[in-house]
């Protein structure tokens, strides 16, 4: 019978026994972990012993699958307490106060010290630290109870030997420190899988731990015909064993993965609770039932829990599928040798296809990497689509970049990575290319191509209204301005040239008079076929529209005329808007008026005050009865001046309620 028992265990890139389960299959990812299958053949009742790092347990504990003939009767592994809760058991810390800080601790404990050829013995009272002065050093001190029952004062930096009699003090010692020494370990964690077969029979255990990500680099090669890519894959073998034989898989993707704290023991809070022992019991009245369960139902029930029970009984003990594959052999001997070779004289070693949303390369040979070394694949060797051409995307240079249009006619996915070009048997220059789909297309620039210049000049019209309307007295306008970008391009090559421009896609600015041959999320491209020798301009018209709005009443009838006089306003909205500029005109001059009349009145006013001030000086000097005479006329005159002013200014203010609130009528009703 075969076997397959998923495990939350987690067993990093690990050195197992060479004897037991060697490494077979190694599938590398882009997000930081590896799928590693080992297999092999157990003796009757022998244990499979798989080794990882400590920091590796938790991705193992994770993903261990265990697959094969026979029975497993269980798996074991290495446990790790927190080093916190560890320490916490004993009955002393290591740590702040020092010598005297711990032996405080131990207050009640036996201690004999060596305090040069005198021998000291007693029991813990206190330690403390005596803090310095100008005549003296700190020091340490500790205070004993003798045999004899006098009490004595040891300085801590005399003695030349401490020990406890206490066997089990000492031992725990020995503990606290052993602890503190694991916790900074990296040594190996052991899985331990046990069987009960009394035959032989087969294993194998896979699982993902961390591991470097695989690189890809390519070689661009234009020659006559279509250009030709290689890729090669870039792999790192840390895991302290040697690979040998070995299937390799290269996956291009990145699924999601984490880390789960499975390996460390995990504790948790629990609440206190307290029988009620001195209360007395309450009286409990069981209601009637109203409704029974129907019998036959619920052992119909309980057949059914049995019967799921013993689907998932077999479905566990169903055999595990392996990931089996034509994986070759290409050994790191053999891969070193190809990379002394002309560029295009490699032959791709590798196998692709569509694995779900991701894709893989397979090696189609085995392959041996031996520990800490590192081994360059060839997986691609093909001709593809592309065209040499120039982009001008950095607007900070004048000159255009030597670029490829890349398509990816392949069927495979490219994974992303540095491409080295040749062009007519020479190095050219090199590119960094995203992750590309088949049937994909992306450009790549290589290098700057000095016999093309590019200038750009800017230019603007003034923003023209495009549509008014209003709405219960807010006026919104539309306006649309015009912007001009002239990119003036100069081949001074005596060749011609194909030139993509990309030119910046700015929010709210939709393009007038040009097609772009391709939108991105930040520009569009523009193709140029520029002549040996030319000069040319290309001319990108853009318009940006936007709205504003304003209140009718915060505008001038002068404001509002140059609106009466826009071409865009509608018949309706011209008479809406005459209505209110003559409303408004109507009130101006209303205004007008009643400051007219302010005036005149803080006029009498000032010259009645004069004219009091003559008065009463007069009053004061003998024979000037008839001039003081003719200054009171003055004075009923101008009284009754003012009262004719102050009911023009009532009647004025009247006036202007009036004509505010038709203009407000006018305002709240304009739409259009």
């Amino acid at each position: 019978m075969k076997l397959r028992i998923p495990i939350s265990l987690i067993l990093s890139a690990a050195t197992a026994l060479p004897a037991d389960l060697p490494v077979k299959q190694v599938v590398l990812y882009k997000h930081g972990v590896g799928f590693f299958e080992r297999s092999g053949r157990l003796g009757a009742g022998e244990s499979a012993r798989l080794d990882f790092n400590a920091l590796e347990m938790n991705d193992v504990l994770k993903s261990l699958t265990i697959g094969g003939s026979g029975k497993i009767s269980g798996l074991r592994y290495d446990s790790m307490d927190p080093l916190g809760r560890k320490l916490a058991e004993f009955p002393f810390q290591i740590g702040g106060g020092g010598m005297p800080g711990m032996l405080d601790q131990l207050k009640g404990a036996r201690i004999e010290l060596k305090l040069g050829t005198e021998a000291v013995a007693g029991i813990i009272v206190s330690a403390r630290t005596i803090a310095g002065s100008d005549k003296q050093a700190e020091r340490d001190q500790l205070n004993l109870l003798l045999d004899t029952g006098d009490f004595r004062t040891v300085d801590l930096a005399a003695a030349t030997g401490l020990r406890f009699p206490d066997a089990k003090l000492q031992q725990q010692f020995k503990d606290y420190l052993a602890a503190l020494s694991a916790s900074r370990s990296k040594e190996k964690r052991s899985v331990y899988i046990d069987s009960s077969d009394a035959s032989e029979r087969d294993l194998t255990a896979s699982y993902m731990i961390p591991a470097p990500v695989w690189k890809s680099s390519y070689r661009l090669i234009f020659v006559d015909k279509a250009p030709t890519l290689e890729g090669w894959a870039i792999v790192d073998n840390t895991t302290g064993e040697d690979w040998t034989k070995v299937q390799l898989s290269l996956v291009s993707g990145r699924p999601i993965s984490f880390i789960s704290q499975l390996y460390a023991p995990k504790y948790v809070n629990r609440p206190s609770a307290e029988l009620a022992d001195d209360t007395a019991a309450q009286v409990i009245v069981h209601s009637g039932a109203f409704e029974e369960k129907d019998k036959k139902a619920e052992g119909g029930a309980m057949n059914r829990r049995d019967m799921a029970a013993g689907r998932a009984e077999r479905l566990m003990a169903a055999p595990a599928p392996m990931m089996k594959g034509t994986l070759g052999a290409l050994s790191a001997d053999a891969v070193m040798e190809s990379i002394s070779v002309a560029p295009s004289s490699i032959e791709a070693a590798a196998v692709g296809r569509e694995l779900g949303d991701l894709f893989e390369y397979r090696i189609s040979q085995p392959v041996t990497i031996r520990k800490n070394e590192s081994a360059m694949l060839p997986f691609l060797q093909q001709t593809i689509e592309g065209r040499k051409l120039l982009i001008y995307s950095d607007h900070s240079s004048q000159h255009p970049t030597n670029a490829a249009e890349l398509t990816n006619s392949s069927g495979k996915t490219l994974d992303g990575g540095p491409i080295t070009v040749y062009d007519a048997g020479a190095y050219a220059g090199e590119a960094l290319m995203e992750t590309l789909k088949a049937s994909d297309k992306r450009l790549i620039s290589y290098a700057l191509d000095l016999g093309t210049r590019i200038t750009e000049a800017f230019g603007s019209k003034a923003a023209m209204v495009r549509e008014i309307h209003a709405s219960r007295g807010i006026v919104n306008t539309k306006y649309a301005a015009e912007e001009t970008r002239t990119y003036t391009v100069r081949n001074v090559d005596q060749k011609a040239k194909t030139l993509i421009v990309e030119h910046p896609l700015r929010p709210g600015y939709t393009l007038l008079n040009q097609k772009a041959a391709e939108k991105t999320a930040t520009n569009y491209r523009f193709e140029l076929a520029l002549a040996a020798g030319a000069t040319q301009e290309f001319v990108v018209n853009e318009e940006r529209v936007y709205d504003q709005s304003i209140a009718v009443t915060n505008l001038s009838p002068d404001i509002l005329v140059s609106y009466l006089q826009n071409r865009s306003l509608t018949a309706a909205g011209r008479q809406q808007l005459q209505r209110i500029v003559d409303q408004k005109r109507l009130i101006a001059e209303n205004d007008s008026a009643l400051q007219d009349a302010d005036a005149q009145t803080r006029g009498l006013n000032a010259d009645e005050d004069r004219i009091r001030r003559n008065i009463q000086s007069l009053n004061n000097v003998a024979g000037q009865q008839q001039q003081v005479q003719t200054y009171a006329r003055q004075l009923d005159a101008q009284e009754q001046q003012l009262a004719v002013l102050r009911d023009k200014q009532a009647e004025l203010q009247k006036k202007r309620s009036v004509l505010q609130a038709a203009l407000d009528q006018l305002v709240e009703a304009l739409t259009f």
